[in-house]
């Protein structure tokens, strides 16, 4: 029966836009493996979003037919709904293509809007850098605060302060361009978007917030393991390459009011956790663990999948 399915993924959305966004933010883990952790997080948010609309979806066509299919075919085809359609039936369909055209809308809107912010950034910033000599890839800034932060795109912009050049050694300055260099290398950005995006679209749901701020912090993170193994870090970062970074990630911290909408900054975000995780990293995953993890995250897409498409009763 399609009104067990309605149940079931009804209850699967309120699960994952609640407690379990709640739990994971919470959890020590994902330190430890910021890959797994992040890749958790997108699959959290996918199959949330899929349950809610799902649920609704199935509800509304619950008249036309069995399954989620056949009905959808009654639909689509014209077919006579098998009896009369009680208003709350109406209503689930409406609420569910209102809910998919918003979170689709709003997804859209965040991109087009987060894209306009770096292009007028990068257009003032451009007019007002130069080229650092000490770093050949990055654009110097005339300002006595320590910034640091790259905006990406199309045509990535990795910008630095003469404030933070002036107060910090080869070493650390290394670190800060290494990390920046990780943001716009593996998109960073992208993981963001889906959670400026549900904030955004969701904002009465305080799990929004929670997986929005996660989701930075273990991009920060990420960042951070990345810029320990470049090379050009390995070189100059001299015996404890992680003290190296953690001073450059503090003295960065200073200077973060100063860094433009829609960029990834060093000092943004979680420094006291991040600089806690240098300075005493956490063993890594075990690999049984892990695969624990990538396995659960990927049900979590496959039965809201599941629900909608295998007839009722399976």
């Amino acid at each position: 029966m399609l009104t067990a399915t309605a149940a079931g993924l009804a209850g699967l959305a309120f699960a994952l836009a609640w407690p379990v966004p709640v739990l994971l933010a919470r959890a020590r883990w994902p330190a430890r493996d910021p890959v797994v952790a992040l890749l958790c997080w997108q699959a959290v948010g996918l199959a949330g979003g899929l349950s809610l609309i799902g649920a609704l979806l199935v509800h509304g066509l619950a008249p036309w037919g069995p399954s989620l299919p056949e009905a959808g075919w009654a639909v689509l085809s014209a077919g006579p709904a098998g009896g009369p359609v009680r208003g709350d039936h109406w209503v689930a369909l409406t609420l569910a293509g209102v809910l998919a055209v918003e979170l689709v809308g709003v997804l859209a809107h965040s991109w087009v809007r987060t894209a306009r912010t770096r292009r007028r950034h990068r257009e003032l910033l451009e007019l007002v850098v130069r080229p650092a000599a000490a770093v050949p890839d990055a654009r110097l800034l005339d300002h006595p605060a320590p910034v640091a932060f790259c905006i990406p795109g199309a045509r990535p912009l990795l910008v630095l302060s003469s404030g933070m050049v002036a107060e910090l050694d080869e070493a650390q300055l290394a670190a800060v361009v290494a990390h920046e260099r990780a943001h716009l290398r593996e998109h960073h950005h992208l993981y963001l978007l889906p959670f400026v995006a549900w904030e955004a679209a969701l904002p009465v749901l305080p799990a929004t917030t929670r997986a929005h701020t996660a989701v930075r912090t273990l991009v920060e993170m990420r960042a951070d393991d990345l810029a320990l193994a470049d090379p050009a870090l390995a070189g100059t970062g001299g015996p404890h390459p992680r003290r190296t970074l953690a001073e450059a990630i503090v003295a960065a911290a200073e200077g973060a009011g100063g860094v433009p909408g829609g960029a990834l900054a060093l000092g943004a975000g979680a420094v006291a956790a991040r600089v806690h995780r240098l300075l005493d990293p956490p063993p890594p995953l075990p690999a049984a663990v892990r695969t624990a993890v990538l396995v659960v995250a990927a049900l979590l897409l496959l039965l809201p999948t599941a629900l909608l498409l295998l007839p009722a009763g399976l």
